[in-house]
């Protein structure tokens, strides 16, 4: 039975009102097109139910009745800010060391427009993420619920995984970005796992927010 996206959409809205980081993180990345793609046919994998969604908030039986490993394909300097305990990381995007004239003025554009606000690095697709799952979780059999910070990346890392033989998946619908602080209780890092996706300008921005809204309750 086919699963609408936007269902599943309506009822992250219906989750318990918490503090939700600002979405300041779009990702400028290599080989858009490819990107685009894939967010696609894992758009596609899910509305058909080849791919299941899971809610923050229904993660925790996911993981511990139904028998899912939770797959974090974040960069790791988002995961060193904050992850779920017992986790495994493979990640789908890797700094992008090319060093090359063209590359270099990109980046250099980039982190004018974007970098400096958001924090994030120019990244380029893992050329090797599937093969390095392969060696993290060799069983394809496996239950696997992909996550990443808003649910893009997992999208497109789903499709991959899919291709790559792997067709016992889930999708953390919305990301670590939607979860509440109870959904996942084991947290390891120093930040809140909300919050871990936001860095540069805008992660003093989202705390003077939070500061503001904690003096007003007083």
């Amino acid at each position: 039975m086919a699963i609408q996206l936007n269902h599943f959409q309506s009822s992250l809205l219906k989750q318990e009102k918490q503090p939700k980081p600002l979405l300041f993180t779009s990702s400028k990345t290599k080989n858009f097109g490819v990107n685009t793609a894939a967010s696609s046919s894992g758009q596609q994998l899910i509305q058909s139910g080849e791919v299941k969604p899971i809610l923050p908030k229904d993660a925790a039986t996911a993981l511990n009745s139904e028998g899912f490993k939770l797959l974090d394909i974040r960069p790791q300097w988002e995961r060193e800010k904050a992850y779920v305990k017992g986790s495994l990381h493979v990640p789908l995007f890797v700094k992008d060391m090319d060093n090359s004239p063209i590359t270099l003025l990109k980046k250099w554009v980039r982190f004018g427009y974007i970098g400096l606000w958001t924090g994030q690095n120019f990244t380029m697709i893992n050329p090797n993420f599937v093969q390095e799952v392969e060696a993290t979780l060799p069983d394809k059999d496996a239950k696997l619920l992909v996550a990443c910070g808003e649910g893009l990346r997992s999208m497109m890392a789903t499709s991959k995984l899919y291709e790559g033989g792997y067709k016992n998946l889930g999708w953390l619908a919305g990301g670590f970005n939607r979860a509440a602080d109870s959904d996942f209780p084991e947290i390891e890092g120093p930040e809140k796992l909300q919050y871990a996706t936001i860095g540069g300008v805008s992660y003093y921005f989202l705390q003077l927010l939070l500061l503001l809204q904690a003096v007003g309750k007083e």
